[in-house]
């Protein structure tokens, strides 16, 4: 009978714990200078986020070609430049920012690009996005983050106890400050594919943690007078090759879709890398900490159990 193979090797005693306080510091400087990088650069918003005009083109010879449009409109002037295919490979969706001047500036860049693209194209529909319809986005997309991570901290209150929700909760916040210090500083475009972007990655994270903290309250049970810190550096260790290997496997998948997927997604699978790898990290050297810092109960269910307390505590 076949056996699997180990992607990390059984019996492996990373003293993960040990390297705690080295990683809160490189994770306290990494948020400090994210919070920086956000206050003074900020994020350089898409369409969804500061208005735009929304445009639905249909060519009517066959196939659309999304780089000749993105080259022939971007070309023009309009500062940010949208290009996506839609529904039928004939229909494209053109999106630019709002032009400053009001109606009449939006007006005549639409109509130069209906001269750039020509007769070759039908315009189907076009729509103005509004700074108020653009800051109700803003707010809604806030309201998502929030509101999930809210849930995340209800979900883990009720399945284990209050010190594994908090490590939990401090850990997505970790991974969405990070995610969105990157954006400012390298000021990667961020639209609504963005905030799709963060909810997963909070999913990730979480499902990763999750593990991790199943395999704690296991070991609980199983090893009653061993000390937490040794407790919480087997637990990682026998999660390890779980951990490692759903990470690489969905890099891989990842990486192939930000290099051949197209200009579109690159945004969206970019913050979807980045969060993966920061998720990983938090899951490991963030979440589990935290439960040493707080103390966990040996008996997890709350039923009278002694607190576990390090040694040459009162």
């Amino acid at each position: 009978m076949l056996k699997g193979i180990d992607f990390i090797p059984r019996g492996t005693k990373i003293p993960f714990l040990s390297m705690r306080m080295i990683a809160f510091a490189l994770s306290g400087l990494a948020i400090i200078a994210s919070i920086t990088l956000f206050s003074m650069k900020g994020l350089n918003y898409g369409i969804d986020f500061i208005g735009g005009t929304s445009i639905e083109v249909r060519h009517k010879g066959g196939p659309a070609d999304i780089g000749d449009i993105r080259a022939k409109v971007g070309a023009l002037g309009f500062g940010d430049v949208q290009v996506q295919q839609f529904n039928d490979p004939r229909d494209v969706l053109v999106r630019i920012e709002l032009q400053e001047g009001g109606e009449e500036s939006n007006q005549v860049a639409l109509d130069q690009i209906r001269k750039s693209l020509g007769d070759d194209y039908e315009f189907r529909n076009t729509e103005v996005i509004g700074p108020t319809v653009s800051e109700e986005l803003t707010q809604a997309g806030m309201i998502a983050v929030l509101s999930a991570i809210i849930v995340v901290l209800i979900y883990i209150w009720l399945r284990f106890e209050w010190q594994f929700s908090l490590g939990a909760v401090i850990a997505l916040v970790h991974d969405v400050v990070l995610t969105i210090g990157i954006f400012s500083l390298l000021q990667l475009e961020f639209t609504l594919s963005i905030i799709a972007a963060l909810l997963t990655i909070v999913g990730y994270s979480l499902n990763d943690t999750v593990v991790v903290y199943d395999r704690v309250r296991e070991n609980l049970r199983k090893f009653k007078k061993m000390e937490l810190s040794s407790l919480l550096d087997v637990s990682i260790n026998e999660t390890l090759s779980r951990t490692i290997l759903t990470s690489v496997t969905t890099l891989i998948a990842l990486f192939a879709l930000f290099f051949f997927g197209g200009e579109v997604i690159r945004g969206f699978v970019f913050a979807m890398i980045w969060g993966v790898v920061v998720g990983t990290y938090s899951s490991i050297f963030i979440a589990s900490p935290v439960l040493l810092m707080l103390g966990v109960k040996r008996d997890w269910s709350g039923l009278g159990g002694a607190k576990f307390k390090e040694p040459g505590q009162a």
